[in-house]
């Protein structure tokens, strides 16, 4: 076990955060960039299994080019005196599973909200052609804050689970899945594919509608036998603030043949929210951001899913080699999109620099848009990664005339002129207070010259700009090309 202040594959290590049956997971200092990342370092058993090494390492190079906002990010891949390494996403947050134990009576809408943004992340993943093979409510990272919808990450897929390559996820001590949310095909021992996960994404929908498991037996024998012969509980009946349409919904998820369920974790979450939407309140399509309120978008999905190029570079390098932004997919955000190409994603449903994601439009008043309304378009606002970014806003004039800087009740920590990449400009960095009280950091930036005078750039996050200013700013991509 490696300790605090270690080195490992160049990571300097703060400290342990779990361990399982593939290995031991710490909080690592990243060798070169000004961030922290999860270090799984897989177990020694597997150090001498030459077929499990090589399905580790081709399965970790798909999964290093997988980017998706549900989707712990990947970053890096390797082995060092043997041992084989996986460098991912650090976030901090809890889990979907400390949600349950907390509150076992979490609002419908909610739950279905988490696995709605759970199946966003599972099916991308089965598109690059991975399964999970372990999904459970303790691997749905959850990041929130009161008052605040949810945003959930898909974590710990399965890279190389198992060295069999009939993939019944089966290693001569048992199962690498948890089998209070395993598929019957899986305890058969049958060829399993990615309706194992659509299975499992059923029990924890099961689970976060009643605070209990599908099949709570007093043995492991008796929980086989359940998923194997008994039929599918109703959550109606465990809770009766669940309303009886969603019993089909767990009935189809949870049927014994694959070919009887649904055959993808987003047509899973659809029936769910279609079952609920009679018992539901409609939400209005806007959102209004009010000062630092901006990263109230947290939880609003982006509705379009798109295939795009990648360069496999991590996602704060300083330059990445990209594809071109794809003005059509932005629509009437386009403007903004162009004005800063590598620094925001490529198009929506990608993901920018340092882990940016989840856009929307905003109009001229500051509201936020989905992507698809026909109204005046102002910029974007996205997501950051909340390490220590929590909101990005790029803002042009369509007309092409300068631009004013950002005003703000800003307690200015700092200010410089700017040059990189070819352009230039000015940047101000400085805290600002909340309604609440609290203390949130802001960085603005503004750009000379003719070509995006008419464009201004604001980063929101953590407690102060100088933060913002040290841990962001320094290898921020502002270049056009």
């Amino acid at each position: 076990m490696l300790r605090s202040e270690d080195e490992f594959a160049g990571y300097v290590i703060e400290r342990r955060l779990g361990a399982g049956g593939m290995g031991e997971v710490y909080l690592a200092r990243h060798p070169r960039l000004p961030r922290h990342d999860a270090l799984k370092i897989l177990s020694d058993r597997h150090a001498d299994d030459a077929e499990f090494r090589m399905r580790f390492l081709r399965e970790a190079e798909v999964a290093v080019r997988l980017q998706h906002p549900n989707v712990v990010a990947v970053r890096d891949r390797g082995e060092q005196d043997g041992r084989l390494w996986i460098a991912m996403q650090y976030v901090d947050g809890g889990d979907v599973a400390e949600l349950i134990g907390h509150d076992t009576a979490i609002p419908i809408e909610r739950a279905l909200r988490i696995v709605t943004e759970s199946a966003n992340g599972l099916d991308e993943i089965h598109r690059v052609g991975l399964q999970h093979r372990d999904v459970k409510p303790a691997n749905l990272l959850l990041t929130t804050e009161p008052g605040q919808p949810d945003r959930v990450l898909v974590t710990d897929f399965g890279i190389a689970r198992t060295a069999e390559g009939d993939g019944t996820l089966s290693e001569g001590a048992g199962f690498t899945a948890t089998l209070a949310y395993a598929a019957p095909e899986l305890i058969n021992g049958d060829p399993v594919d990615h309706r194992a996960d659509v299975y499992s994404l059923g029990c924890t929908l099961y689970q976060l509608l009643t605070g209990t498991v599908p099949y709570p037996r007093s043995s492991p024998a008796a929980v086989m036998y359940a998923h194997l012969s008994d039929d599918p509980p109703r959550p109606s009946v465990e809770n009766t603030r669940v309303p009886v349409e969603l019993d089909a919904v767990i009935a189809t998820a949870l049927a014994k043949d694959p070919a009887q369920r649904y055959q993808s974790c987003g047509e899973l979450a659809a029936a769910a929210r279609a079952a609920w939407a009679p018992k539901a309140t409609p939400k209005p399509r806007r959102l209004l951001l009010t000062g630092v309120a901006i990263a109230a978008i947290v939880a609003v999905a982006v509705a379009i899913s798109l295939t795009v190029g990648f360069s496999g570079e991590e996602p704060g390098s300083a330059a990445p080699s990209r594809v071109a932004t794809n003005s059509d997919a932005w629509g009437a955000a386009a403007l903004a999109a162009e004005a800063v190409p590598n620094l925001l994603p490529v198009a929506p449903g990608a993901v920018g620099y340092q882990d940016v994601n989840s856009c929307l439009h905003i109009d001229q008043d500051g509201n936020a848009l989905a992507l698809d309304q026909q109204v005046a378009v102002g910029g974007l606002v996205c997501l950051g990664d909340r390490n220590p970014v929590e909101s990005l806003s790029v803002v042009c004039r369509e007309d092409r005339t300068q631009i004013p800087p950002w005003t703000a009740n800003l307690t200015v920590e700092g200010e410089e002129l700017w040059m990189r990449d070819g352009a230039s400009g000015k940047v101000r960095w400085g805290t600002i207070t909340a309604d609440d009280g609290s203390p949130i950091g802001r960085l603005d930036v503004m750009f000379d010259g003719p070509d995006r005078q008419f464009c201004k750039l604001r980063v929101s996050g953590s407690t102060s700009g100088s933060v913002l200013w040290e841990r962001w700013w320094p290898d921020a991509p502002l270049g056009r090309g």
